[in-house]
């Protein structure tokens, strides 16, 4: 197979040497765009940080817990009670927190809308002197010898920052000719999310530094017929193919001159949607933008819905109402347009715009939600804006704040909020079904010491797991508290009734847990296993896959990519049926943005990118019952090549890498042709 014979024997690649043909009069590579260096840099960042983290960080094994929920049979008990702020309590405190110890989840009910711009200005203030008496503290805790501070807002940042990226139910699907084509594979199965690298089946659009490049793939030899293009000040994020819509997603950047230097001032989020009826002559029918940068998207039912991140400035004057509150289509949003915390203090808004693709002329609704703009997740009818944070004043331990916003058919409406004990991991902590809210987070306290619940002394890990139950109006209705004392959630899954999450650090149990019965969970199950999962994919009938890493026999270094497949047939009694280990790897690009992995059960395919030692690869693996995991497909790749994105139309498969394409038979990963993007000028679009 060609695919395979030139990864490595050496031989000249005529890809390779189309390259160098065209390097006299090509473009700076769009790998070595500044916004793609900064992409680069940060995930290698990430890399590193996981790697020492895990081999020197006294880490040595994994747990994985796996949840039998049958939320369905949820009987709410609910005691009436103050707040801690002595405000009147809508919903009442659950009688399952003050069981377990303490108050472990508040339900604040209805979110309120902002009275006037003065309360929002009254919020940021509040926080910006919080901030000051932190950093005060933290000076003095320095100038008294003692350099051991919390360290939560940075954990807190670290887990938003990880949320935003990462976060899935497979959607791989669609209907065309030749046997259909592949799909982003996204968080929420029917909700349709953006990504780099998108197929109709007859084209793929492709994200190459600020040009969005249509190559045609209807016939063998591959074709650029088209490409469309941002601003110098713009960088794309990314972009969303549906039908005749093609919608790019850019951050826009907006400069003054301060003492004769340019300086940034302010970011928006811009989409712009073409008609791409003839792809190879797009037509932009609109430009909407709103305050804030790109954070993520979602499609449901032919509506968008945009949601970008806008920090305040807390150095404006009162008077300066649009340095402190987000604008969309250059419009300030009206006070009652935005969504307040319960805690009374903020200075970060997501900003979420809907517009209906068919008719994307103006937007059709448009809301923001303020306090910290964090992780979010969409299911299919709710926005959860989620807000990692420590205040002394509320609770000893890290927390999260919760905030529901329904959608429908392109309009938005508050419809509660709460705030749990613990941070989550990434979007696949948390999860919607039946009207239900579950969420599995990790805690810690300020002093790194955590406390076990019904115990009067501190226990010594410094850390513990809980789970949540929430009703639609995200009052607590039961809970599971400190699961795998000292560990942290690596990876999470929920599927219907049940769910499942892997934990680390120094013991490695698989636990079962039913939660028929919210109120009463019962751990039903334990399977002891080396390595630990950084994803978990459902793949087939009782069948779960796991992509992780392996460790060595003393749990303190990774020894490779490790793929398990686990039995889930029987949720009491889960077995690791097969492995397989990728040595000399120690990262995959799954462990930080689920949209990396291509997954077809159906085709009994997946495949993602993973780096080591000894060089990037592309892998694609099948697996069997009898056999177990099988590599079908492997592509060596050049280091900081950009993103990869495996996609599949018709009979073919295309590996995409940067401003690279190839094409291969899906049968056999026979190489058909290649092509290197940034041959032709982008349409005019005006």
């Amino acid at each position: 197979m060609e695919g395979n014979e030139n990864r490595n024997t050496g031989a000249k690649d005529p890809l390779e040497d189309k390259l160098r043909e065209l390097a006299g009069d090509t473009q700076i590579p769009a790998s070595l765009e500044p916004e793609q260096v900064e992409k680069m840099l940060l995930k290698k960042k990430k890399e590193k940080t996981a790697k020492y983290r895990r081999r020197y960080a006294g880490i040595a094994a994994a747990a994985c817990l796996c949840l039998a929920v049958g939320v369905a049979a949820a009987v709410a008990n609910h005691a009436g009670g103050d707040r801690s702020s002595g405000e009147e309590d809508v919903s009442g405190t659950d009688s399952a927190s003050v069981a377990a110890g303490g108050e472990t989840a508040e339900s604040e009910g209805q979110i309120a809308s902002a009275a006037d711009y003065d309360q929002i200005y009254d919020y940021i203030q509040a926080e910006l002197k919080q901030q000051e008496e932190q950093t005060d503290k933290q000076a003095r805790m320095y100038s008294d010898g003692n350099a051991s501070d919390s360290g939560e807002a940075a954990s807190a940042d670290s887990a938003e920052m990880d949320g935003a990226s990462t976060g899935s139910s497979a959607s791989y699907s669609g209907a065309a000719d030749g046997g259909g084509y592949s799909d982003t594979n996204v968080r929420e199965e029917g909700v349709g999310e953006a990504d780099v690298v998108k197929t109709d089946g007859s084209n793929l659009y492709i994200l190459s530094g600020r040009k969005v490049e249509i190559v045609n793939i209807a016939s063998d030899e591959m074709t650029e017929d088209a490409a469309v293009t941002v601003d110098s000040d713009s960088y794309i994020n990314e972009l969303y193919v549906e039908g005749s819509r093609l919608a790019v997603f850019y951050t826009q950047s907006k400069y003054t001159q301060e003492d004769g230097i340019e300086v940034r001032s302010r970011e928006y989020t811009c989409t712009d949607v073409y008609d791409i009826s003839d792809p190879s002559a797009p037509v932009k029918l609109s430009t909407i933008s709103q305050s804030g940068g790109y954070n993520t998207m979602r499609v449901k039912d032919g509506y968008a819905y945009v949601l970008s991140s806008f920090r305040a400035d807390t150095a404006a004057p009162r008077s300066d109402v649009g340095a402190y509150v987000p604008s969309v289509q250059g419009s300030t949003l009206e006070a009652d347009r935005i969504f307040m915390p319960e805690q009374e203090m903020g200075s970060e808004y997501t900003v979420i715009t809907a517009f209906s693709l068919a008719e994307p002329q103006e937007q059709t609704d448009s809301r923001a939600v303020f306090g910290s703009a964090g992780m979010c997740y969409v299911s299919g009818e709710n926005i959860y804006v989620t807000e990692s944070f420590y205040d002394a004043d509320d609770s000893d331990v890290t927390r999260t704040a919760v905030r529901k916003v329904a959608y429908h058919d392109g309009q938005l409406e508050g419809a509660a909020q709460a705030k749990v004990d613990g941070i989550l991991n990434d979007s696949f902590s948390i999860d919607e079904y039946n009207g239900y809210l579950r969420l599995v987070t990790t805690i810690s306290s300020e002093n790194g010491v955590m406390p076990i619940s019904g115990e009067s002394s501190p226990a010594e890990p410094d850390s513990s797991n809980a789970l949540y139950v929430l009703d639609g109006e995200l009052q607590l209705i039961g809970e599971i508290r400190d699961l795998a004392p000292g560990e942290t959630v690596y990876s999470a899954r929920f599927m219907g009734d049940t769910g499942y999450f892997v934990t680390f650090r120094q013991v490695d149990p698989l636990f079962s847990v039913d939660l028929t019965d919210p109120a009463s969970p019962q751990i039903i199950g334990e399977l002891k296993i080396p390595g630990f999962s950084e994803y978990l994919h459902p793949y087939g009938e009782g069948q779960l896959l796991g992509i992780g890493m392996d460790v060595d026999e003393e749990g303190v270094t990774t020894e490779g990519v490790k793929l398990s497949m686990f039995d889930i047939s029987d949720p009491g009694n889960v077995t690791e049926v097969s492995k397989y280990i990728l040595e000399d790897k120690y990262g995959t690009d799954v462990a930080y943005n689920y949209k990396a992995v291509f997954v077809d059960v159906e085709k009994n395919l997946f495949g993602f990118r993973a780096y080591g030692g000894n060089g990037d690869v592309y892998s694609l693996f099948s697996y069997d019952a009898a056999e177990g995991f099988k590599e079908v497909f492997s592509r060596e790749l050049a280091a900081y090549g950009g993103d990869a994105r495996g996609v599949y139309a018709g009979e073919k498969f295309y590996l995409i890498v940067g401003n690279t394409v190839e094409s291969y038979t899906l049968s056999g990963f026979e190489k058909i042709d290649d092509i290197v993007l940034g041959s032709i000028e982008p349409v005019a679009v005006e």
